[in-house]
């Protein structure tokens, strides 16, 4: 019966173009919210036992024991469980009350404490959903009864909190080193000077905005802003806990002390002292961090084995090589399949998360930009920058669903909408700069081979 279906479908198109189908029908199933990781296996055994027969999946558990042997991808529940326990600790909030503080008497100061504890909690969590939430609870009410205006507020939450997406120790860097197939090191060394250009940008826009509009961002008044000894110490009890995570997880790292997962178990290890010295390491917490990082970590895992097996049948009926066609076919040689991947990227992202993105779209993408010669460094950076934007522009970025969850009741969904256009201006402004200028991204892994005398 399934050959004789085999044969009736493939009397209207050829297997390849089959292959296009099956990735169409894919996204319809995912853009309509069926889970990711079931949609994956029952789409990829479906076709691949009408037009490749059930002894192809031969090969498929060679594939999973392949995964699940990866040394690279045990970094990923390692980050989660040190963000995770981070969130837990206090440190986020401890942060924001200590930076408000330090940055509060200037014009926009809130905003840039907003900005610089995203960039902190980026470096050592990783997580932009819990980042979001996080600030957005503490900081946006302060923000809001001091006056500040309500969109730049949001956007700047909104923004800050997502810098998770491209600051390392990110998920998406990780994933996306082994999808691409990058070392992770130096994935994360690449995304250090975008990250920071980022920042930059955003405040230098607070800043100009507080300039220009001096209602927009007032700066606090009152007596609790003096700077004394005692709030010289508060700073650096909050402060100096997470540069030291930083330095410890991403030092190693960058001068090849430690490989990625090696670094990930330190700064597991550092999350857990952290929340000693915080009074927070309590056994209920440490339960709740570990069940919500086998959660998470099983999501990603699940999603990956389908995405696995979705992959080997697309390739097996020929659809790689028909995407390779189409898109060295476009006009405009390489720079058109980049303008056609990244406005394809960031148009999923508006509908997908950023782990479908990576497991479908990347790997069939990731061999047509080495096929035109591009740095698969720089390519991946790309990406990254280029999700993150997607992640906050309207009407869908999750970013913003995220913030309007825990924003008052009040506060209608326009002036999210409204606060955020402005940063999403400076994404696109700095991923036109990462792509006309390479070396934004390269200069600094270059660098550091050097150093290590790789090249």
């Amino acid at each position: 019966m399934i050959e004789a279906l085999s044969e009736f479908l493939l009397a209207f198109m050829e297997v390849d173009a089959w292959a296009l189908v099956m990735f169409g029908v894919l996204m319809m199933l995912l853009i309509v919210g069926y889970p990711v990781a079931f949609s994956l296996g029952s789409i990829a055994l479906l076709f691949g036992s009408v037009f490749l027969g059930i002894d192809f999946f031969d090969l498929l558990p060679m594939r999973i024991w392949g995964i699940m042997t990866n040394f690279t991808l045990l970094a990923v529940p390692l980050f989660v469980f040190m963000g995770v326990v981070l969130e837990k600790s206090g440190l986020a909030e401890d942060l924001l009350e200590s930076m408000g503080l330090l940055f509060g008497s200037i014009r926009g100061g809130m905003a840039f404490s907003l900005v610089v504890v995203g960039a902190l909690l980026a470096a050592t969590t990783g997580v932009v959903g819990a980042t979001v939430v996080t600030m957005g609870i503490i900081a946006l009410p302060s923000m809001l009864k001091n006056n500040y205006s309500a969109s730049l507020a949001t956007g700047t939450i909104a923004t800050a909190g997502t810098l998770g997406q491209i600051i390392p120790p990110s998920i998406v860097l990780i994933l996306l080193a082994d999808v691409v197939g990058v070392p992770v090191g130096r994935l994360f060394i690449g995304a250090f000077v975008p990250g920071v250009l980022l920042i930059s940008l955003y405040l230098l826009y607070i800043a100009l905005k507080a300039w220009l509009d001096p209602k927009a961002a007032p700066a606090l008044a009152g007596e609790d802003h003096k700077r004394d000894k005692a709030f010289a110490l508060r700073l650096m009890r909050s402060v100096l806990p997470v540069l030291s995570l930083i330095i410890a997880v991403l030092g190693s790292i960058f001068f090849g002390i430690a490989s990625p997962t090696e670094s990930a178990a330190v700064g597991a290890i550092g999350a857990l002292v952290l929340a000693l010295i915080h009074g927070r390491l309590t056994l209920q917490n440490l339960q709740q961090a570990m069940e919500q990082t086998t959660r998470l970590t099983s999501m990603v895992f699940l999603i990956l084995l389908g995405a696995t097996a979705f992959g080997l049948v697309f390739v097996g009926m020929g659809g790689d090589a028909l995407v390779h066609d189409i898109f060295t076919q476009l006009p405009g040689g390489q720079w058109g399949f980049l303008a056609v991947s990244m406005l394809l990227i960031f148009g999923l992202g508006f509908f997908l998360d950023f782990l479908e993105i990576c497991f479908i779209v990347v790997p069939i993408i990731a061999p047509i930009a080495q096929h035109f010669g591009f740095d698969l460094t720089w390519f991946a950076i790309l990406i990254a920058v280029n999700l993150q934007t997607s992640f906050l522009t309207p009407p869908f970025g999750f970013s913003l669903f995220y913030l309007k969850a825990v924003a008052p009741p009040s506060m209608r969904i326009s002036v999210i909408y409204k606060g955020i256009i402005p940063f999403v201006i400076l994404q696109v402004i700095a991923l036109l700069m990462l792509i006309l200028f390479p070396k934004i991204i390269l200069w600094l892994p270059d660098l550091l081979d050097r150093f290590h005398g790789f090249s």
